[in-house]
């Protein structure tokens, strides 16, 4: 795969962390991921070309003339930190492919070898019982005992037993199988809300993160966007709710003795 990755630039690097995200519930990690990259202004220097990974399955057509397949865009950025031994390579993607997602993650684990990069962070949904206007927990695990020491002092939930779907789960497990350090930080989601991104739970999960990789960035924009999706959260809640009473509530009167109750109730009124 490595004819796949195309650099535009190759820092020279002592060391790194790596933040990789790809869409899933919640957009959690993309929402993360990209605030990041746009509040220090990251550096684009590569790119892992679709061919090998990704098969478009339909076409756009705009003002009836048909446009070229379009391909979903991987690529990576990178930030020098000056407060830090560390710098930051984040790598985005904007799909998951349907198949070959233990590759991709082996391709872009293969870069991260040439970048020295000493521990991988993805972020991702933990579907909660919460509602939203709770503000949520994180949940943590990571690839070694040492690293859920970290994470315990930063107040993060261990839950045990718990399963990662999808890449930004799989990427980690790709991570320790070539020897990298790991951390997944998620954010709860009420179960509600699964299909509307969520920046509430993308903020408390970049919070911790900054922390740990000791950047500082204004939060302020993301904290605006978190109370103003409240209120597309409250009507996803009402709907839930009547679809929760429609489901498990039953009519006091069965159909029968209702029914028969009007056609007794027209008798009377036609005498």
């Amino acid at each position: 795969m490595k004819s796949a990755v195309k650099f535009y630039k190759e820092p020279r690097l002592k060391a790194c962390d790596l933040i990789a995200a790809w869409p899933g519930i919640g957009n959690v990690a993309l929402i993360v991921a990209k605030y990041i990259k746009d509040k220090l202004n990251a550096e684009e220097i590569g790119e892992i070309e679709p061919f090998d990974f990704f098969d478009p399955i339909g076409i756009m057509v705009k003002g009836n003339i048909i446009e070229a397949p379009q391909f979903p865009e991987s690529k990576f950025y990178h930030w020098h930190n000056p407060t830090s031994g560390r710098d930051l390579v984040l790598f985005i993607s904007d799909e998951q492919p349907s198949f070959k997602g233990y590759e991709l993650a082996s391709c872009v684990l293969d870069v991260s070898q040439k970048l020295k990069v000493k521990r991988v962070y993805t972020c991702a949904a933990a579907i909660a019982r919460i509602h939203h206007t709770e503000k949520p927990k994180v949940w943590g695990a990571a690839t070694n005992q040492k690293l859920l020491e970290v994470l315990r002092k930063y107040d993060v939930i261990l839950r045990g037993d718990i399963q990662i779907a999808g890449l930004n789960g799989l990427f980690l497990g790709v991570a320790k199988e070539m020897g990298f350090e790991g951390i997944c930080l998620l954010g709860e989601v009420p179960m509600y809300t699964t299909r509307i991104p969520n920046p509430k739970a993308s903020l408390v999960v970049l919070d911790i993160l900054t922390k740990m990789l000791d950047i500082n960035i204004n939060l302020s924009e993301l904290a605006k966007l978190a109370k103003e999706s409240d209120e597309e959260m409250k009507k996803l809640a009402a709907e839930a709710m009547g679809e929760f009473i429609d489901r498990y509530t039953k009519p006091v009167w069965p159909p029968e003795e209702e029914e028969l109750e009007d056609e007794d109730g027209d008798e009377e009124e036609n005498e």
